[in-house]
């Protein structure tokens, strides 16, 4: 079986948000969707979902959680109870209800930095103070330093937020170093909300996704496991999530903050996400060689231009690059005068930095590489 992620496909008149938000000059290369047509299993459902021409409110997506309870088990080993499954329509409202449901207007989450901006803005939307942990370098993995907040916690943290894979760094936790992460919790009483959503999106051979709640019964108990299909096979705008929380008190207390506020999820993004997590196995394989592709191209000609540096993700289509070298005050701003639509730093906690998305063509990743070449090149003349 073949796949064509070569295919270029114009999205600039459609109603994609990464293609409408600059004009025609520069290459949007930002947030975190690909420019891949889905597999056809999804393509397929969907047409059949649509031809039965009725859309009324749908039952509980009894396929999804079939096609749910099967994923965790064949990809991870972990055997989830139906019981545990809240699906929701997107990750985001997710991070928002944890810190809604689990902390209290003088309480704190803690989440690391620099990290996916919703995590700060629940946070500051639940008018709440968040502690951040800081991700530092080791080996070339960027890796949450939980160490760092001794002498600044205040016995008031009721929620840690976990990434996992880290967006933007891209890492893969191991085994031991989520373990540490429990023994944190455990040490501060904290309720651990872990985002896994680029968990399938695996790039360094070797490489393997432990969900949180996998380590033992007490990760299980004290744990928020939030994830989706979106993102592995490019379906964002069909918003369908899944929270899968086995302890039966936290997740009557995360359906509480739900209930007349989020709505269920819509039909057609239940179709897709159960012909994703059924069949779409082999695209998803196929797709992660050719982004593993275009992460060594890219990521190697970032580490040869001088002023900028990136260690290659180990998971997710999102190089972090270093651009503290330059000298310039806003990176991202540099780089879109040189046609180049990259998410600044800022947004995540760090502004000498920018995030690029290499989900794209082959081709438009060079024609990105040529574009970066040239900018870096004549700055440094």
């Amino acid at each position: 079986m073949t796949f064509n992620f070569d295919e270029g496909i114009d999205r600039h008149h459609s109603d994609s948000v990464k293609w409408r938000k600059y004009g025609e000059a520069v290459l949007p290369m930002w947030v975190a969707d690909t420019d891949y047509r889905v597999p056809e299993c999804i393509t397929q459902a969907l047409q059949r979902r649509v031809a039965h021409g009725v859309f009324g409110y749908g039952a509980h997506p009894t396929g999804l959680e079939e096609a749910t309870l099967s994923w965790c088990e064949r990809r991870y080993g972990w055997k989830v109870a139906p019981q545990w499954l809240v699906f929701m329509p997107g990750v985001v409202s997710s991070l928002n209800l944890c810190v809604r449901a689990f902390t209290q207007a003088d309480e704190l989450s803690i989440a690391p930095t620099p990290i996916y901006p919703p995590f700060r803005r629940a946070a500051a939307l639940a008018d709440r103070q968040q502690l951040l942990a800081p991700l530092t370098l080791v080996d070339n993995r960027w890796v949450i330093d939980l160490n760092a907040l001794e002498g600044h916690l205040t016995g008031r943290e009721r929620l840690l937020m976990l990434c996992n894979p880290q967006n933007p760094g891209g890492t893969v936790y191991r085994r031991e170093e989520l373990l540490a992460q429990l023994a944190f919790a455990r040490e501060h009483d904290l309720i651990v909300c872990s985002d896994e959503i680029h968990c399938d999106l695996l790039l360094e051979p070797g490489a393997r996704h432990t969900p949180f709640a996998t380590l033992n019964e007490e990760a299980a108990q004290r744990s928020i496991t939030l994830m989706s299909p979106s993102k592995s096979f490019n379906i964002a705008g069909l918003g369908a999530s899944v929270a899968i929380i086995p302890n039966p008190e936290l997740r009557k207390r995360f359906s509480k903050a739900m209930a007349g506020i989020v709505p269920h999820v819509d039909v057609l993004a239940l179709t897709a996400a159960e012909a994703a997590w059924r069949d779409g196995e082999p695209w998803l394989a196929a797709q992660c060689d050719y982004l593993r592709r275009n992460r060594d191209r890219l990521c190697d000609s970032v580490n040869a231009l001088p002023g900028l540096r990136v260690a290659p993700p180990q998971a997710t289509y999102l190089a972090w690059v270093d651009a503290s070298g330059l000298g310039v005050e806003n990176p991202a701003r540099f780089f879109n005068a040189a046609g180049l639509g990259f998410s600044p730093g800022g947004d995540f906690g760090e502004p000498q930095f920018v995030r690029i998305n290499f989900g794209c063509t082959a081709a438009t990743l060079e024609e990105a590489i040529n574009r970066l070449t040239r900018a870096v090149n004549t700055r440094s003349a």
